[in-house]
């Protein structure tokens, strides 16, 4: 079987939603994981399925991917990322880390500093859990089990309570004109409340999210403070981002 014939059927197979699995499509095609995994490469990078740990979903932006799923997606990117928005962080300072895979790995990079950090995100929680420079405030509400986030109106009231000198959100989409938005209407409420505490509000999102929209609104982009994204973020769109909130990038 020809490559295109089997992308073809790896489309039609993840049309209900359903994800698929290197070793199961391996088997199916009766071709090695190695020659699978370039056809799932060949088919994220048209845009056409998102690849997970161990094989693929539909690229329809209404599905929402687990944390682990979504950890392993542009990892390197992800921590080329942290390090410029640790990088704005000082020594004494307060800090908001929203639920998200990017945020966690700004959280590793926050782990020698002396500050305080608040989160929803119970995977941020076990990255300061043997720091002795960090004091940590775990913002209580409702638990999200799929990507392992608190949110709600408890999450909320708590976060009211506080006033942050950096706050670092995740999205999952990002449009010019929609701005940032996310899967759920409850995450979307308790990020909104979070782009009210801070001094400084930084968007936090890899080049991958940009031109899409997803159900639920978070904040235009003039809202924000800036946005932290890779360097393969598109130069037109770079230029226009910038003629709306300040953009960095990872030194090349």
């Amino acid at each position: 079987m020809f490559a295109e014939e089997r992308h073809k059927r790896i489309l039609e197979l993840i049309k209900n939603g359903k994800p698929v699995k290197v070793i199961e499509l391996s088997e199916m095609f009766d071709v090695s994981e190695s020659t699978i995994r370039r056809d799932l490469q060949d088919l994220d990078q048209a845009g056409l399925l998102q690849r997970t740990h161990g094989g693929a979903v539909s690229s329809e932006i209404g599905m929402e991917l687990s944390f682990g799923d979504r950890e392993v997606q542009l990892l390197e990117e992800k921590r080329l990322m942290a390090e410029v928005a640790a990088g704005l962080v000082e020594d004494g300072e307060t800090v908001l880390l929203d639920a998200g895979t990017t945020t966690l790995e700004i959280a590793k990079a926050l782990r020698t500093k002396k500050i305080t950090v608040a989160t929803n995100s119970m995977e941020i929680v076990r990255v300061f859990m043997d720091s002795a420079d960090v004091e940590v405030l775990v913002l209580g509400g409702m638990l999200r089990k799929n990507i392992h986030s608190l949110v709600g109106p408890i999450t909320e009231s708590i976060v009211k309570r506080f006033y942050f000198d950096k706050v670092f959100l995740a999205a999952n989409a990002v449009d010019i004109e929609f701005g940032a938005t996310t899967q759920n209407m409850m995450e979307a409420q308790t990020k909104q409340t979070m782009l009210t505490v801070g001094k400084a509000v930084y968007l936090v999102t890899d080049h991958s999210k940009f031109g899409k929209r997803c159900f639920a609104r978070i904040c235009a982009l003039e809202d924000i403070k800036g946005i932290i994204t890779d360097n393969t973020i598109d130069e037109e769109l770079l230029t226009t981002l910038r003629g709306i909130t300040s953009v960095l990038l990872p030194k090349k």
